[in-house]
């Protein structure tokens, strides 16, 4: 089973929310099924306040999606794609050139589309769903295939957008840009929402920050410190990682001092979406859907 009971509620305008699972956990399918590209076999999906995909016509009308790569005619200007896609929403020059400029494609605008680079059609694809000024944008792995700077450029982009007024639904496995740019996560897995909400509540509830400490003898250390009751795991480069990390670090330098052990570096470590993720999945990955 694809997507199994999955409840999924989105009522906040404006947001940017990540939408994360492993491979083949159900996000392409719950976004087929929220587009009206495939239909459930059970349940019911309401977007804008339409049934789908019976009301697909009235919902879509305010939806820009992104579904996997863009495909444009490679001969032709960014902008000559841009426009010829704006006839069918009558959508003049100059919002066109005002598109291109939001997405940071105007000096490229008549650029042919071959010789873009694969963040430069991901832009314009963006561009695309924004001919008719949707309220709601859906946008599957948008950054997929992106060298940093690209991965970058998306990600100033998406945030752009949030807080223009647009709400922003985004489907990603680059976790670190997620947690950056998203105001809230849903994280599914075996087509089950395994939780959801703002991106700091979820981090700060789900994970711990972890004590690092640099020691030459780090098996003393972690033995010293494991009698007195500390959770002690080894890392490379004469570490060590103290987790939960005590409220008073000084707490663990006295006590290798007292044992006799100096230490030569200590520092916290916050946890992150991706720690929060691996827990939750147990860092299951396979094929996409």
């Amino acid at each position: 089973m694809a997507v199994d009971t999955l409840d999924l509620h989105i009522e906040e305008p404006g947001q940017v929310v990540g939408f994360l699972g492993p491979n083949g956990s159900g996000k392409t399918t719950t976004i087929r099924c929220m587009l009206g590209l495939i239909r459930p076999t059970a349940g019911s999906i309401t977007l804008l306040g339409s049934e789908m995909p019976a009301g697909a016509s009235l919902a879509l009308a305010r939806v820009g999606a992104l579904v996997e790569n863009p495909k444009f005619f490679e001969e032709f200007t960014g902008r000559r794609n841009l426009r010829l896609l704006g006839r069918i929403h009558g959508i003049q020059r100059k919002e066109i050139d005002q598109i291109l400029n939001q997405v940071g494609l105007a000096d490229a605008a008549d650029m042919k589309v071959r010789k873009y680079s694969l963040g430069m059609k991901q832009r314009l694809g963006v561009a695309a769903t924004l001919l008719k000024d949707p309220e709601l944008l859906v946008l599957d792995e948008p950054a997929n295939g992106l060298d940093p700077a690209g991965i970058v450029e998306m990600r100033r982009l998406l945030r752009d957008l949030g807080d223009s007024g647009k709400t922003v639904f985004v489907s990603s496995h680059q976790l670190g840009e997620i947690e950056q740019v998203c105001d809230e996560v849903v994280i599914i897995d075996h087509g089950k929402v395994v939780t959801s909400g703002p991106v700091d509540k979820i981090v700060n509830t789900s994970s711990s920050n972890a004590l690092i400490v640099t020691i030459e003898n780090t098996e003393q250390a972690r033995k010293v410190l494991e009698e007195k009751g500390f959770t002690v795991s080894s890392r490379t480069n004469n570490q060590i990682e103290v987790k939960p990390a005590p409220e008073n670090p000084a707490t663990i330098t006295q006590i290798l001092a007292d044992a006799g052990i100096y230490l030569t570096g200590l520092r916290t470590e916050e946890g992150n979406l991706e720690e929060v993720f691996l827990g939750l999945t147990e860092g299951r990955s396979g094929d996409m859907l």
